[in-house]
């Protein structure tokens, strides 16, 4: 089974004026520790909801020019046991090139099968076990 994977990362990011700011420096930061290992990790700004109102917030956090961004890292784990297993080997394999920064879990779906798919495009008329080249049986007999 593959699944994808979407981590919550807490980056900070000092000597900011603005979100935008924080948000970008950010973004670039996290894609510098990524790279080129992890080069297959889409970085996206986080989104942060006011557990009060229920109102959207910015993904940066500013005071003191200093800033707190979140950012969701997606990322594609292939041939993996159960949603845990995913989220385990996602958590590792990111959280070993951003050290010090706080990784959580926001969502694990399970990707569709393609094995069903490569069944169905094989030539059911092709007989098993045919193949292109001849058989060393058939070169000698010419």
């Amino acid at each position: 089974m593959d699944c994808r994977v979407v981590v919550e990362a807490a980056v900070p990011v000092y000597d900011v004026a603005t979100a935008d700011e924080a948000v970008r420096i950010a973004i670039s930061k996290t894609g510098e520790m990524l790279n080129p290992d992890l080069n297959y990790v889409e970085i996206n700004m986080g989104e942060r909801v006011c557990p009060h109102c229920h109102e959207t917030l910015d993904p940066a956090f500013i005071a003191a020019d200093e800033s707190l961004v979140a950012l969701e890292l997606e990322m594609t784990v292939f041939n993996v046991e159960r949603d845990e297993h995913a989220s385990r080997i996602a958590r590792k394999e990111i959280g070993q090139r951003l050290t010090n920064i706080p990784l959580d879990i926001v969502e694990i779906e399970q990707l569709p099968d393609d094995e069903a798919e490569s069944d169905e495009a094989s030539d059911p008329d092709t007989p098993e076990g045919s193949d292109v080249l001849p058989e060393f049986e058939e070169l000698i007999d010419e």
